[in-house]
């Protein structure tokens, strides 16, 4: 199997008194969608701050492409694209504009982001909004230029923090299928945290994690059938039950 794109290796974090990451160890190979799925509180915003370079953990290794976020920030961060939870677009730029700043923190020349920026309004549907500023866009619209925004400058991991927060169910899917379009087309790794059983539904394998450590890192289908259930809600359900009554 080839190296991951994305490697933790036994990663802590503590705030005070409160544990929020235990020895938590995941991987993403490319070509690979990630769900990992926890209730509120377990520890997966926690996890994308360290995976961003936002905080240092405390303990353990985050690598994305071999590149340590610790000792080579610069080379792993440009691997990368997120998604967060709150949003991040000014709302008082225009969508190209935010696309052309964001186009420019990457040190892409006019002469690639220019013909990109174009190509991927058009795949979003967005083409005909690229001028107005973002506050007078639908919540799903803003979204969909966030993803668009993280994809530019065509990282090899994608990370989506609870993206779909606040969204319609409509908006809500069209997200997750505009991912997993790039993810086939384009062999991107994908790690989407989401508390939302049908978003995990989609990913090839399901990492769950509970008060700040992983509770099971598999497929849906198997997570499924190690607890008995006929659905992964119910199963996850079961599993962090199970684990909070411990």
């Amino acid at each position: 199997m080839n190296a991951p794109v994305l490697a933790c290796r036994d990663v802590s974090k503590r705030y005070g008194r409160t544990q929020a990451l235990d020895r938590v160890s995941l991987s993403v190979q490319a070509g690979e969608m990630v769900a990992l799925l926890g209730p509120n509180g377990a520890g997966k915003s926690t996890l994308f701050q360290l995976l961003t370079g936002l905080f240092v953990a405390d303990s353990g290794s985050v690598e994305v492409l071999g590149a340590d976020m610790r000792r080579d920030p610069v080379r792993a961060l440009a691997q990368l694209g997120v998604v967060f939870q709150q949003p991040a677009l000014d709302l008082n730029l225009s969508v190209r504009a935010s696309l052309r700043f964001h186009a420019d923190l990457h040190g892409l020349p006019a002469s690639v982001s220019r013909p990109r920026i174009d190509a991927l309004l058009a795949r979003f549907g967005l083409a005909q909004v690229a001028g107005q500023p973002a506050r007078e866009l639908s919540g799903g619209n803003r979204r969909k230029v966030e993803l668009l925004r993280a994809l530019l400058h065509e990282p090899r991991l994608l990370l989506m923090d609870e993206a779909t927060v606040g969204l319609d169910p409509a908006s809500r899917a069209q997200l997750l299928d505009e991912v997993l379009r790039a993810q086939a087309e384009r062999g991107l790794g994908v790690l989407w945290a989401t508390h939302l059983v049908d978003e995990a539904e989609k990913a090839q394998r399901v990492v769950v994690l509970h008060r700040g450590r992983v509770l099971w890192d598999g497929t849906a289908a198997g997570l499924r059938e190690a607890q008995g259930a006929d659905s992964l809600e119910a199963a996850f359900l079961a599993l962090t039950r199970v684990e909070h009554a411990a």
